[in-house]
């Protein structure tokens, strides 16, 4: 999403400021809050309480987003529709909370997960820092959707798998041509494919348009395989001690 700042009061965003550490260490907490109490959570009824209110912070979100967008008036279907990874990574995984569905689990795990934690590292937010309404919406918007995947790793018991990681890549790459047609169409930039985002970011590492869409392509089939890595880990281990 093409991010606007307007100069006021607020200061300005720092990666990896205190208020940015701050950020990130309170979301780590909830992650081990989550995984400390995944047992009281798969309760039937508190766990439908916590996947519906779940739910309702991602749709929510993302709700807010598009008016805030309009009622500051930076609005725009060339940049403003839910396209981008993050959104439909945000409101998949809100479906996922419904219908508890494996597959669509398989793909928003790697790309939900692996796309969100590496844009709360490194946010692409302009200068927006807290407690401005886009700084805020940003962490809750990417931390939710970990934490709701996160929450069908804990409580519900989901697995990924190896061909897993070739299903999302194969999925990401069929909604990425889905994508790059529909830019062409309205001259817009969803997924920053079309060219570079005019923020600093990893993209200016990568090379020129279009290889550097080749990069992204390397480093998420890497970002996957690090995120299947813990899983691949517990499932030899399985093996060894059914061997012993």
């Amino acid at each position: 999403m093409r991010e606007l700042f307007v100069p006021g009061t607020e200061d300005v965003f720092q990666l990896f400021s205190s208020v940015h550490l701050y950020t990130l260490g309170a979301f780590l907490l909830l992650i081990m809050l989550l995984f400390l109490f995944r047992k009281p959570l798969r309760n039937p009824s508190i766990n439908r309480i916590a996947r519906v209110g779940l739910f309702l912070v991602l749709i929510i979100s993302e709700i807010s987003l598009q008016a805030w967008l309009w009622w500051s008036g930076h609005w725009s279907y060339q940049y403003s529709l839910p396209l981008h990874l993050s959104s439909i990574s945000l409101i998949l995984s809100a479906i996922l909370l419904l219908t508890k569905s494996y597959r669509l689990f398989e793909f928003t795990y790697f790309v939900g997960v692996g796309s969100a934690m590496q844009a709360m590292i490194t946010p692409d937010i302009s200068l927006y820092t807290f407690p401005h309404y886009r700084y805020v919406h940003f962490f809750i918007s990417h931390g939710g959707t970990v934490i709701a995947n996160l929450f069908m790793v804990f409580v519900a018991g989901y697995r990924p798998t190896g061909k897993s990681i070739w299903k999302a890549f194969l999925w990401l790459n069929v909604y990425t041509l889905i994508v790059f047609i529909v830019n062409f169409l309205i001259e817009g930039n969803y997924m920053y494919i079309s060219e570079k985002p005019v923020n600093p970011s990893i993209i200016d590492y990568l090379g020129p348009w279009p290889w550097y869409i080749l990069s992204l392509e390397v480093i998420a089939l890497i970002t996957f395989v690090i995120l299947y890595f813990p899983f691949w880990v517990a499932r030899q281990m399985n093996r060894e001690n059914q061997h012993n």
